[in-house]
């Protein structure tokens, strides 16, 4: 049984896309798109990735690359992300518990809200997360690469 405590910590990550809410919401809609940038990044093996992109729908991952965060093991730590959508509103609001682990051990769960506003011609993103883990700081330095990566999707695909 693990008998280390439960870190709880809540964190919020705003960022402005140049385009409109509904390339942004189909950027997490959309299996193909969504699987190019929800990706940890560079030296990054994909070995699952699924999505049922509706209300009770799932979506899995699972990655393998070198090195990885402070504290993992070396040599081709495997991280999954098993994620169940809770409510959807197109083009305004996604929301998703989901469980991370790293080597097959459980280490977070998680409730995550994604808002789109409208702001001029572009998006503001505010993506916030309720963590129950054991590496909250390493939920967010995760999650603000993949809203790097989001953006750099959304520059390519313009």
């Amino acid at each position: 049984m693990n008998m280390n405590p439960v870190l709880h910590s809540t964190f919020a990550i705003d960022r402005n896309y140049p385009v409109a809410p509904s390339r942004v919401f189909a950027a997490f809609a959309n299996g193909a798109t969504k699987r190019r940038w929800f990706s940890p990044g560079n030296g990054t093996e994909v070995l699952e990735f699924t999505l049922d992109f509706r209300v009770g729908g799932r979506e899995q991952s699972r990655y393998r690359f070198e090195g990885g965060p402070a504290g993992a093991p070396a040599g081709g730590t495997e991280f999954g992300n098993d994620t169940t959508y809770q409510d959807i509103v197109p083009d305004r609001r996604i929301v998703f518990a989901y469980t991370m682990t790293m080597a097959d051990k459980r280490i977070s769960a998680s409730l995550g809200t994604v808002e789109l506003v409208p702001e001029g011609k572009g998006t503001r993103l505010t993506y916030t997360v309720l963590d129950g883990g054991d590496g909250p700081q390493m939920r967010e330095k995760g999650w603000r690469g993949l809203l790097q990566n989001l953006d750099d999707e959304l520059r390519r695909s313009a």
